[in-house]
């Protein structure tokens, strides 16, 4: 029996023992392409995942101008850009706080049954004072100015 050719019988090719298999190199391959997928999905939750923004928790944000009619009475209206939330907890009354949540800083995204709502890890917080309803948080929204001018709220 003649001995195995290590170059595989290509003129000039490095021996076999030297190169990785082609097992190896996917495996290599699919190992990065994990570590990507994962580290790219904790930077999504830590950013907010749905909250795409990020936030400094219990960050005070921009101002902002907001028309009253997008904030219905029993529930509120989010401005992602200046980080505020503005409610309507009773008909003409009006509240506002921080969109940024005093857990881990996610932006806040919904308002939903009386609720501000934070999609990160479910705190929970009410329209009328942005007291802590549900944790992980432990600590309110911190409050806003808001005023009615016009048809427009004005929150500083």
């Amino acid at each position: 029996m003649a001995p195995l050719d290590p170059t595989g019988g290509h003129p000039g090719a490095e021996p076999h023992e030297n190169r990785p298999e082609r097992r190896t190199v996917l495996r290599g391959a699919g190992v990065i392409a994990g570590a990507l997928a994962v580290g790219g999905a904790v930077t999504a939750c830590g950013a907010g995942g749905a909250g795409a923004a990020s936030g400094t928790p219990g960050a005070k944000g921009g101002d902002a101008t907001v028309p009253a009619s997008k904030v219905p009475e029993g529930g509120g209206y989010i401005d992602a850009t200046a980080q505020v939330v503005a409610t309507q907890p009773t008909s003409g009354q009006y509240a506002a706080f921080s969109a940024v949540c005093t857990h881990e800083g996610c932006i806040l995204n919904e308002v939903l049954d009386r609720m501000i709502l934070c999609p990160c890890h479910g705190s929970e917080f009410s329209i009328t004072d942005g007291s802590v309803k549900q944790g992980p948080a432990t600590e309110p929204l911190p409050r806003r100015k808001i005023a009615k001018v016009g048809s427009n709220l004005k929150i500083t």
